[in-house]
């Protein structure tokens, strides 16, 4: 539901001084959707625990963000949103935003300028991919295998298409247990251009091509649900490789020093971020948009990158990048945007799957099943 521009602007007006208003009280309660595991964690401490210091507010942690779209459709059906800011990738937020489920954001009254100077719109500039949608961090989703199981006299994997290579690379992989990714990287390994993958994928001839290369590992394929599900497996060592976020795996790595290491080839750039519910009370809507522009503004995105290997969504962030909070080592080198690392990345297209989604969702559950 769209905000008149009088609603806009009293609220962002009231949100910028940091004041409770008699036009918009705000509520002391406040529950966020998020993803659990390290990512949670990161916005526990960039964001949350700080603004609830400076506020009071009570922060209700939610980790349903993968099943954010079910959830909150199920929930406008009821009438009873639960929810005030919602953690979701961009190919959801455009989702909820086309089905009314998502509030419209004026981005330069309702978010924070840069530290630069710069209005908001220029500073989060070509990720601001739907009007609902406000973007945290671009992350990528990667492969991660451990060091130790590499096969004696064979070098260390370092293509996507090793995954589909049982041969040279025996063992177990974990895939996650949607068609997102998997059914990009089974056409690239199954000798799509990289720039034709979107047009094949978008044919029932295409879709049946990528699941067929899936089929070729299927046997050996772990499926996860929770981002946190891959770096456990890697680290008790149940699976030889497998697909998580970028971030899970410098989790991994560097914090619990395990033997893995990432694969970045073909990692596919992502966007995830915030989206607030639609028609929610106007307290609670005060409430949202105060901690959107809190979170969302030049010194906490780049605090957060003191705690995970995601890069900060504002170009004005990026300079305020440094050392990991615990670690003390530099984290520029550890993000997907890295030159060294972003050699050979996968773009995603987000309208596709906007559009795409629930039908090649109910195709791809049905051959799990099978």
């Amino acid at each position: 539901m769209k905000l008149t521009k009088a609603l806009m602007t009293t609220t962002a007006l009231t949100v910028a001084a940091g004041m409770v208003s008699a036009e918009a009280h705000m509520t002391d309660e406040l529950t966020i959707v998020s993803w659990g595991g390290a990512y949670s964690k990161s916005q526990q401490l960039a964001y949350n625990e700080p603004y609830m210091e400076k506020t009071g507010v009570t922060i209700i942690n939610d980790e349903s963000s993968a099943e954010a779209v079910a959830k909150l459709r199920a929930m406008n059906e009821a009438g009873n949103v639960t929810w005030d800011v919602v953690d979701v990738v961009a190919s959801d937020a455009i989702r909820l935003c086309d089905e009314g489920l998502a509030m419209e954001i004026d981005f330069d009254e309702m978010l924070a300028d840069g530290d630069d100077g710069s209005k908001a719109t220029d500073d989060f500039g070509d990720l601001l991919v739907t009007d609902c949608f406000v973007p945290q961090i671009v992350y990528s989703t990667t492969f991660g295998y451990r060091t130790d199981m590499v096969p004696e006299g064979v070098d260390a994997p370092d293509e996507v298409c090793d995954v589909f290579d049982l041969e040279t690379y025996p063992g177990k992989r974990s895939l996650e247990k949607r068609p997102i990714n998997n059914m990009e990287w089974a056409l690239l390994c199954d000798g799509v251009a990289k720039d034709e993958v979107y047009d094949v994928l978008a044919t029932e001839e295409g879709q049946e091509q990528a699941l067929a290369k899936l089929g070729t590992i299927k046997d050996d394929v772990i499926w996860w649900s929770a981002g946190a599900d891959t770096p456990q497996l890697l680290a008790d060592g149940e699976i030889f490789m497998g697909s998580t976020y970028n971030g899970r795996l410098f989790s991994v790595i560097e914090e619990q020093k395990q033997p893995v290491a990432m694969m970045w080839d073909a990692q596919v750039f992502d966007l995830d971020g915030w989206i607030i519910p639609a028609d929610l009370s106007d307290e609670r809507k005060a409430r949202a948009l105060d901690y959107l522009m809190f979170a969302t503004d030049t010194q906490r995105l780049a605090d957060q990158a003191k705690y995970i290997s995601y890069g900060p969504a504002r170009k004005s962030s990026a300079p305020l990048v440094g050392k990991h909070a615990d670690l003390g080592i530099e984290m520029a080198q550890h993000m997907p945007t890295d030159p060294n690392n972003a050699k050979n990345t996968f773009l995603y297209n987000y309208e596709f799957w906007a559009d795409y989604r629930d039908d090649i969702d109910a195709k791809f559950q049905s051959w799990l099943a099978k």
